[in-house]
């Protein structure tokens, strides 16, 4: 931002609303830096705030005006019937029209300016007194005129051509002088070697009061200073004009919440709305200070002033007791200065407060006396009759009975009476669903090459894949940092990423073609925001400096987009829609169902305790019971063996054949023998003296053996007598097989020799 001009300021109008904030005019003044304090700003092209960029054709400076190029450039472009653009761009002269030699003389030798006829003045005179003389013929044998001292050229500094008579400008420059009233000469070169500054370059604030001057100057210094986006100065002129014909000394006339709802008709256009919507809350929090100190005794929290991005409001309006307020913000500040998220820390906290304090009211209760357990039961009934056994009525338990432990904890209010308590039977028992993992179906669907390839943005394709192979939270993904790669000493790669949730930096290992896209992704980032942006996938709008990651309603708008171009179905042909986390359930279930150990999946997906990844063995459990309800079963007869699944014995049936599977190591089948029953023939196969095996089933006789055995361990460190008897016959028959094959293997591959 540079300065063109500073010019003495309007008058003040009175304000009509509310009185100014003492102090705010010295804390503008401090505030304010010298090259934002003045009448008419002028915002450079290469400004990335401001400016509107500069003309696409190399060597030209001038503001964009259309089409990526500047007035002048695209009515050069247009006069030539808007030939192909890049074509143009590449081969035209970059130099403004008036910045552009003139033309000379056609006369070889001669340095004059063309005056008529392609001629100077002077040769224009001969070819005519020739009487009609052919010019090309005349020009071969075109005479001599008077030349001005050598090395003199017109004072325009890009002109080389020969100064006019007595004029210090050639024919042309001396006719523009002339025109212009013959102003000073270093005036005027001065003047014609600039380029003129455009109006959409220029934002014009002579016309406000002084201090609202100020006002809208410090919004402008705010704005540059977040980096955010770009504010054109049109935007900004048609703001001023608005506010210097409504008369308002200062922003803060304007309140915040009355101006978002009813806005004003003469700003007709949205982009000056939210200027004139971000200035009013940059004056504001300069006028009413920030931090805990100014904010927690407002009933309103605007907690940008606390350091919280956004314009998240927390309201305790709702609350209509002030002791229950009072304790309300106490708590709320508690849970955030402890680490707590604006959603935990605060959003839900004051949403079941408020309700409460609505059933207080309505129940005509004031102190705080009376809250014991009695009235609490009470409470519990009337969520009952709202939200009955669902989320809702669990949520706002658990926030009062936390509140109310915190009151007695800290000893904020020693009245509260001490059966004034939830217990743990009081909170509705929480439904357990099964992992929405998608199907196999859906996932071949989504990871087909030709699929992923209808991204049409590479960042987005990638996260994509992240979020499928790494299950990662959608969140936690958007916000990887550049350097997210780490090897460990075998060069073996690992993704970094902060899993917000646990509030800790977790690793996860990836493959090396995942690996390469991320480095690829890396480059591209570095090439658009050079040592700046510390995301992977930055913020592409908006975002000045690449300082903002990409947020998760943009991918998921995204996402669905690329859904329906894709056109996913389900098993029954409907068009899938689904949520970015179900991949991260996706992941779960498919490492727990290939028999990854659960500790290495917990690891994977970085949970706080093994309870939580065994949701997704559970799920296993769920889906070996459906492939084996759904197989068919047969006895040593060939007999078909039906069981029905939806039957009384249907759990029971399941049970006994994951027993079996544990007591006896069958490698073709499973014991379908009751439990409580000896076998007389444990394994019958390998008690059978008709049983015959060859050198080729060696592996599974190993393989037998060796489990075997570990369920003879097993039972005999639980006491467990009878499997120790039925298992240990198989094991010494297999010691047995597996040593005389063994032996005879040697013999047996010299024959074949």
């Amino acid at each position: 931002m540079s300065l063109r001009s500073s010019a003495h300021a309007a008058g003040s109008a009175p304000g009509q609303s509310r009185a100014r904030p003492a102090g705010l005019l010295h804390k503008l003044m401090a505030a304010v830096r010298a090259e934002f304090r003045a009448d008419v700003l002028v915002a450079d092209t290469t400004n990335p705030m401001f400016g509107p960029g500069p003309c696409s054709v190399a060597g030209c400076y001038r503001a964009i005006a259309g089409h990526g190029l500047c007035s002048g450039h695209r009515q050069r472009w247009v006069k030539a019937g808007r030939p192909d653009l890049a074509a143009f761009i590449a081969e035209t002269d970059p130099q403004w029209r008036r910045h552009q030699p003139n033309a000379a003389c056609l006369v070889g030798f001669c340095g004059y300016g063309a005056a008529r006829k392609g001629l100077c003045q002077l040769h224009a005179q001969r070819w005519e007194r020739s009487r009609g003389s052919d010019l090309a013929t005349w020009l071969t044998a075109a005479p001599l005129v008077k030349q001005p001292p050598p090395g003199s050229t017109c004072r325009i500094t890009h002109c080389q051509l020969w100064p006019q008579a007595a004029s210090p400008f050639c024919h042309s420059h001396h006719n523009t002088w002339r025109a212009n009233g013959r102003p000073n000469i270093d005036e005027f070169v001065a003047n014609f070697a600039a380029v003129p500054v455009l109006a959409l370059q220029r934002i014009e604030l002579g016309s406000l009061a002084p201090q609202l001057k100020l006002e809208v100057q410090y919004a402008l210094q705010c704005r540059h200073d977040d980096r955010r986006g770009k504010i054109a100065p049109p935007v900004v002129n048609r703001v001023v004009s608005f506010l210097a014909r409504s008369g308002v000394a200062s922003l803060t006339e304007y309140e915040e919440p009355a101006w978002r709802q009813g806005g004003h008709p003469e700003l007709k256009d949205s982009m000056d709305r939210a200027f004139l919507t971000f200035a009013i809350r940059k004056v504001a929090d300069l006028a009413e200070d920030d931090g805990w100190a100014a904010e927690y005794p407002r009933d309103v929290w605007k907690m940008r002033r606390l350091g919280y991005p956004g314009d998240t409001v927390i309201r305790f309006t709702g609350i209509a007791q002030p002791w229950l307020r009072e304790h309300a913000k106490r708590w709320v500040r508690w849970r955030l200065t402890s680490g707590l998220g604006l959603e935990a820390g605060a959003r839900r906290p004051v949403w079941a407060i408020t309700r409460f304090s609505g059933f207080l009211t309505a129940a005509g209760i004031a102190g705080v006396t009376t809250i014991d357990r009695p009235l609490l039961e009470r409470y519990m009934a009337d969520l009952h009759t709202e939200f009955g056994t669902g989320n809702q009525h669990s949520v706002h338990i658990g926030q009062l009975s936390l509140f109310l432990a915190a009151i007695r904890q800290h000893r904020w209010q020693p009245e509260l009476p001490a059966d004034a308590m939830f217990y743990a039977a009081d909170i509705p028992k929480k439904r357990d669903r099964l992992p929405r993992a998608l199907t196999e179906q859906v996932m071949a669907q989504l990871e087909q090459p030709t699929n992923l390839d209808r991204w049409n943005d590479a960042g987005y394709r990638l996260v994509t894949v992240i979020l499928m192979r790494c299950g990662l939270r959608v969140t936690d993904a958007l916000r990887l940092p550049t350097d997210c790669i780490v090897t460990d000493s075998d060069g073996a790669a690992y993704l970094r990423y902060y899993n917000h949730k646990m509030k800790r930096e977790a690793l996860v290992p990836i493959d090396e073609e995942l690996r390469t896209w991320i480095e690829r992704q890396r480059r591209d980032v570095e090439a658009r925001w050079p040592h700046s942006a510390p995301f992977l996938f930055p913020r592409p709008t908006k975002n000045i400096d690449g300082s903002l990651p990409l947020a998760s309603s943009t991918y998921r708008l995204a996402l669905y987009r690329w859904l329906r171009g894709c056109d996913i179905r389900d098993e029954h042909g409907k068009p899938v829609h689904f949520t970015p986390h179900q991949w991260r359930h996706t992941l779960g279930t498919a490492l727990i169902n290939k028999d990854v150990p659960q500790e290495v999946v917990r690891r994977i997906l970085d949970h706080e305790s093994p309870q939580m990844t065994a949701h997704y063995a559970r799920l296993h459990d769920t889906t070996v019971r459906r492939h084996w309800e759904q197989a068919r079963k047969v006895n040593i007869h060939g007999d078909e063996i039906t069981i029905d699944p939806a039957g009384p014995l249907g759990d029971a049936s399941w049970a006994k054949q994951r027993l079996g599977r544990a007591t006896q190591a069958l490698p073709n089948g499973f014991c379908g023998l009751p439990v409580q029953k000896n076998c007389p023939h444990a394994n019958a196969c390998l008690t059978c003296p008709m049983f015959i095996t060859t050198a080729e089933f060696l592996p599974q006789h190993r393989l037998q053996h060796q489990q075997v055995l570990q369920i003879i361990t097993a039972a005999e460190a639980r006491g467990q007598t009878r499997l120790i008897q039925m298992n240990r016959q198989v094991a010494a028959n297999l010691e047995k097989i597996i040593t005389t094959l063994e032996n005879d293997q040697p013999q047996e591959v010299a024959d074949a020799s």
